[in-house]
């Protein structure tokens, strides 16, 4: 199936981060454009059909819930890393351990990204609550610093007060995970064409002696 500019594209994103830091209302701002404030710890898939730059886009949306226990959530960052194709990383300006925890999780992702031997994967990191700002504990340049050590996008929102902010931090994963799928495919075109080169010369060399 085809859009206006492009084929269709499907993505799994991940929504990570601790206890209270709007993960949920997150989500369901840029599924809905409704605020909702309370949720309970529970893990669930969303599914949401949108059209950005006349593609059509399917997201799966996994929010997960968040493990104090470091070794079980490593466990669980394998089965995560090999479903998704993009993660979001949220903490509450107004929680430092929130914080904290993003760069747990970012240590996480990247050693098991590195040892099932997967390629960059694309990393949002949300600054969530800044309708909040007279609670701030965590600076906006800590937040960005954090992102740029990384090479993730960071946005800093208001899931309460602002659904456009929302809307840009998925629509930029969406545009780092299509730019890591033609990255892939270069990658592994020059690969084929190093491996197919490298059959010739062998070949001549072979036919030399």
């Amino acid at each position: 199936m085809t859009s206006l500019n492009g084929p269709r594209m499907d993505a799994n994103i991940v929504v990570l981060g601790t206890d209270n830091v709007g993960k949920s209302a997150l989500i369901v701002r840029f599924l809905t454009r409704r605020f909702i404030g309370e949720y309970g710890d529970i893990e669930s898939l969303y599914t949401h059909n949108i059209v950005v730059d006349g593609r059509e886009q399917t997201l799966n949306i996994w929010d997960t819930p968040y493990s104090q226990d470091l070794s079980s959530e490593s466990l669980m960052c394998e089965k995560r890393v090999q479903w998704a194709d993009g993660f979001v990383l949220v903490y509450s300006i107004c929680d430092r351990s929130s914080f904290n925890s993003v760069s747990r999780l970012l240590q996480i992702i990247k050693s098991t990204k590195d040892f099932l031997g997967f390629e960059k994967m694309p990393i949002v990191i949300v600054g969530n609550k800044r309708d909040l700002h007279h609670r701030r504990t965590v600076l906006s340049e800590e937040g960005r610093l954090l992102a740029l050590s990384a090479d993730c996008q960071f946005y800093e929102v208001s899931a309460a007060e602002n659904y456009h902010s929302v809307l840009m931090v998925f629509h930029g994963l969406m545009d780092r995970i299509r730019e890591s799928r033609v990255s892939v495919k270069k990658l592994a075109g020059i690969k084929g064409i190093v491996k197919s080169m490298s059959a010739v010369f062998a070949r001549r060399r072979t036919d030399s002696l």
